[in-house]
Parts: C-alpha cells; structure tokens; sequence
C-alpha cells in the first residue's frame, strides 16, 4: 500500500505555499518524500489559473489591496478563484506513475475526497456535469484546480467549511456566473471546527487514494520578533554567508520547555543586545507555516520596540533600518514580510 504525509500546517502565506510545493514536487520526483498532502489555510487571495479570464476579476488591483486581498496568476489550471479564512485548501503533491496516470481519473478523486467529506457533516454533495468541483443544490461547496508536471501533482482542492462567503464578491468564480457557491456552514446552520474537517480529509484521502496515512507535524516550532523604532522603519539583519546570507528580522527556535515569549526575548538580546522584558515584547496574533529547506517551521511572531542601534552577534554581518517597502523588498519569505507589516501598523 501507498505511504501518505499529511501535514496539516494552519495559515500560509500564499507565496510560501507555491514555494513548500515546488519544493516537494522536486523532492518527490527524487523519492526523497513519498506521496503528500498539505491541508491549510491562506490569507484573503485571488488566483488566476492558465486559463484565466481577466474580465472575472471585477475589482481592480487597487481596490483588492485596499481591502486585504493579494492576487496572483499561477501555473495551476482553471479560471480565477478565493482563497482564504475558514476555507480548507489542499495539495496533494502525488506521483501518479505508473498506475494513475489519467488526469481527468485524478481531478474525478478529488471531487469523491470533497463529496465524501461533505457526506461526514450531513451534507450531500455531488457532480455537475460539464463543471469541475463538488456541488450541492445551493452552489459550489468545492472547487479545483490542478498542476501536473512529469505525472507528480500540485496545487489541488479550496472546500469552504467557514468561508466568509461574501469574500467571493472580487470574483465570478471559476468563471461561471449563473451559479453561487456555498459553505458547510451555510448549509448546515452552525461552523464545523477546521480541525474536525481536515481530521476527515486524511481520513478520506487514505480511502480515495488507497493509502496509508502518516500525519506528520512541523518539524520546528520558532519565533520573529520585527523590532521597530518610533520613525516607523524596522531592523532587518543581514546573515553571515555561512548561514545563508539573506535579510530577516530577529528569529530563532523554541527551545523545549521554553514558551514562544520567552523563545523572543532570548533571541532579540542573543541578536540585538537589547534586553526587553517580556511585556515590551508584543503577540502580534500571528501564527505562521513555511517550508525551512526540507522541514516545515510553524512561527509565531511578535514585535518590539528599541531605542539604540542593535549589536550584532556572530550569526549576522550587517543591519539596517528599512521602511516597510525596503524590508518587503529584501525579506525572503512572505510570513515575514507580514509580520513586518502587522508590527508597524500596531505600533
């Protein structure tokens, strides 16, 4: 039987998503990984698939930044769909060689995986025929859209379980107008907790796709700490060559037994040399996912504010103070770049 990861990793950003999928798109074609399903959550996102129709984005970009909403054109199939809060999005990165090489047999799985989860919570979902997804005579509960290179599988399935339905509002989604879509919680009156909903995708995967299934927890638990000053610029630290060379804000591990707030102010006086006490150190409410090389870190952010210039420690060669452009600019992950953001307009 087929081994199966499952990883349920919380909130992504959009971005570090695509990136987590490249990477194990590229690690299983290796069988360095074995088939594996990503179940999470983005924040508010319009995607346009190949086959596009710009005219079913009916907001401009301008207007979908104003009210919190990213857009992105990617290399999955399908037209324009959401992505965000309350909706279960899925990626199985699968090699479909030798014996399911059939593309239409494999988007046919993942409308049985959506059917029969919405089946576990009482609702009958089912076919349409001509129109990709999962249905149900209110609308749409599940859409699809999906990347296959070399027969191994990307990008996958959006199943709205708490979905904020009027954030379709940007969008004729997936190109058809003369239906809506829908949610487990319109439809049954009350919202499903997303962990019941993703605890019955990898059950139902294991079934769908005969496999046997391993969930698999992010293999680090870490912190950010965006460290600000009182004219609105952030300190970005510049890693020596040896540790990869790149721009971040302070981050490190969570040690065992040590709390995320505890795991800050450790890193920001190992980094900087401040020494903040702990109610200096800000939750910033922000819990994120993203692919480290080969393991998933699970990050918890927080802000503070410094009045010196920092003194570096040997894991960093330089810093700067960056505006919140610069910083978007030059910081490599996505997660990053919004913690950067929450943290200056909380300051």
């Amino acid at each position: 039987m087929r081994t199966l990861h499952v990883r349920r990793l919380g909130l992504v950003e959009y971005t570090d998503g695509l990136d987590a999928q490249q990477r194990l798109v590229a690690a299983r074609a290796q069988e360095l990984v074995p088939d594996t399903l990503l179940l999470l959550q983005h924040p508010r996102v319009v995607t346009l698939g190949r086959g596009a129709n710009q005219d079913n984005v009916l907001w401009t970009r301008e207007q979908l930044a104003q009210r919190g909403f990213e857009i992105f054109e990617t290399n999955r199939g399908g037209d324009v769909t959401y992505h965000g809060p309350g909706q279960v999005v899925g990626y199985p990165i699968l090699d479909l060689k030798p014996d399911r090489k059939d593309v239409r047999k494999y988007v046919a799985s993942l409308e049985e995986l959506m059917i029969r989860v919405a089946a576990d919570f009482g609702v009958k979902g089912g076919r349409v025929a001509g129109r990709i997804g999962a249905w149900t005579p209110e609308g749409k509960l599940g859409a699809i859209g999906v990347h296959i290179s070399r027969w191994i599988t990307s990008h996958g399935f959006a199943f709205n379980v708490r979905t904020d339905l009027r954030d379709f509002a940007p969008i004729v989604a997936c190109g058809i107008s003369d239906a809506g879509v829908t949610s487990l919680e319109a439809l049954l009156g009350r919202a499903p907790e997303m962990e019941a909903v993703e605890e019955r995708f990898a059950a139902r995967a294991a079934e769908v796709w005969e496999s046997e299934v391993s969930e698999v927890p992010p293999e680090l638990s870490t912190i950010s700490v965006a460290v600000t000053r009182d004219d609105g610029s952030v300190l970005l630290l510049k890693r020596s060559a040896p540790r990869g060379g790149f721009w971040q804000i302070v981050t490190g591990r969570i040690e065992p037994g040590e709390s995320p707030l505890g795991a800050a102010a450790r890193e920001v006086l190992e980094e900087t040399g401040f020494s903040p006490r702990l109610d200096q150190l800000r939750d910033l409410h922000y819990e994120h996912s993203f692919m480290l090389d080969s393991i998933f870190a699970r990050e918890t952010a927080f802000a503070y504010r410094a009045g010196a210039e920092p003194k570096l420690s040997d894991e960093h060669v330089e810093y700067r103070w960056c505006t919140a452009r610069e910083a978007a600019a030059l910081l490599p992950y996505a997660g990053l770049r919004r913690a950067v953001l929450l943290a200056l307009a909380d300051g």
